[in-house]
């Protein structure tokens, strides 16, 4: 039987994943926010933009309680990873709104439905899946992205960890870092050699 506290617990996960994303985008610039970082386009924005239409379907759509909001990627006439940026005439406020919103959306069926509730995605052979299910796969979706969120925020200023006054790092400084980056680059360039794959 699973209790009301494993029930909190998933949600105290899901909670802080969300806001370590949202935290991701604090002091940068509307560039900073929004340019992509890696070859295929991931940026910080997008990211949130992504995870707002999966909270969105995944407690709203798929129980029952659909989240009204207009263009939403998971309507299904988006183009091609519409969900995983942010246009100029998209704010920077209005996608961090829609998030906040579908967050609050889905805490309420979360409070409204008991984890054995089944409902019914709309694509796959799954199917059914539990609100259990549902919350589990979003705590490792936002988890995922607020990962990929943490080496994009390093790349574009340097700024890392879970949150402020939270470092998930030693404390060194600037020259230490340089110092333990280079130890890692010996270390895989030594490696590589043996293999034959080193630049």
């Amino acid at each position: 039987m699973i209790t009301s506290e494993a029930k909190r617990d998933l949600q105290t996960y899901l909670q802080d994943a969300r806001e370590v994303l949202l935290w991701k985008l604090d002091g940068l610039s509307e560039y900073d926010v929004r340019r992509p970082v890696t070859p295929t386009g991931t940026n910080l924005l997008g990211l949130v933009k992504h995870a707002a239409g999966a909270e969105a379907l995944y407690f709203g759509a798929t129980f029952g309680r659909p989240f009204e909001a207009t263009g939403l990627w998971i309507t299904g006439d988006a183009e091609p990873n519409a969900d995983l940026w942010a246009t100029a005439d998209e704010t920077r406020e209005q996608i961090t709104g829609l998030y906040r919103a579908a967050c609050a959306h889905a805490d309420e069926t979360i409070g409204a439905l008991g984890l054995d509730a089944v409902g019914r995605v709309p694509w796959g052979a799954r199917g059914e899946v539990t609100l259990h299910h549902s919350l589990v796969h979003m705590i490792a979706e936002t988890d995922r992205h607020a990962g990929h969120a943490d080496v994009l925020r390093e790349l574009i200023d340097g700024t890392t960890g879970l949150r402020t006054g939270s470092e998930s790092l030693p404390e060194r400084d600037a020259a230490w870092w340089e110092a333990h980056r280079a130890r890692v680059e010996r270390a895989a360039r030594e490696a590589g050699r043996r293999d034959g794959s080193a630049r």
